[in-house]
């Protein structure tokens, strides 16, 4: 159900995120992620001059190349529009990133390679739907694989309280991982 309809008002700033999940030919995974933000009104910018409405005042880019692990192999980032001329320049520190495992804990990893002033504010927020957009990617087709062979727990067993492991969603769809009370004669 959308929301209720809201006040009169009039749009002043849109954000956009897009991340999208990619299989590689060589086994490996890309995920993307994609930011923009808007004004809807003009206004100066001292490096840009004056920025249009439909001009993006940040348009931002980060793809991880990631294993069956989710740990991360390579980082691409760009930054197409940016306020500051000198915003692009610390791109180069989100290679912090290669080695890094997509897991609990994953943003306070990112934050300590890439917080504060190691790191574009905009692009470390962006690697948290793209941290989740990885594991959308991945778990299902890993899950079936795992399926077709040894098993193992899936991979969103006690990712959120749907999934937890004494819940009727794990009961029914992943019995063998079931931990809640079993029925009389069971």
């Amino acid at each position: 159900m959308p929301l209720p309809p809201a006040a009169p008002r009039k749009p002043l700033h849109t954000r956009r995120v897009t991340c999208q999940g990619y299989e590689r030919a060589d086994g490996l995974w890309d995920i993307e992620g994609h930011i923009t933000d808007e004004k809807h009104y003009a206004f100066d910018n001292e490096w840009r001059g004056t920025i249009q409405p439909g001009q993006f005042l940040h348009e931002m880019w980060v793809r991880l190349t990631v294993d069956d692990t989710l740990t991360v192999r390579a980082v691409e980032v760009a930054t197409d529009n940016a306020p500051f001329a000198h915003c692009p320049a610390i791109l180069p520190n989100f290679q912090r990133l290669v080695g890094l495992r997509i897991a609990a804990g994953w943003t306070s990893a990112v934050k300590q390679r890439l917080g504060r002033t190691e790191g574009c504010t905009h692009l470390v927020e962006l690697l948290g739907p793209v941290a989740t957009t990885a594991f959308q990617t991945l778990a299902p087709v890993l899950s079936a694989r795992r399926r077709g062979g040894a098993g193992g727990p899936p991979p969103v067993l006690n990712t959120c309280h749907v999934m937890a492991s004494d819940g009727p969603v794990v009961k029914r769809w992943y019995p063998e991982h079931y931990t809640g009370p079993r029925e009389e004669g069971n």
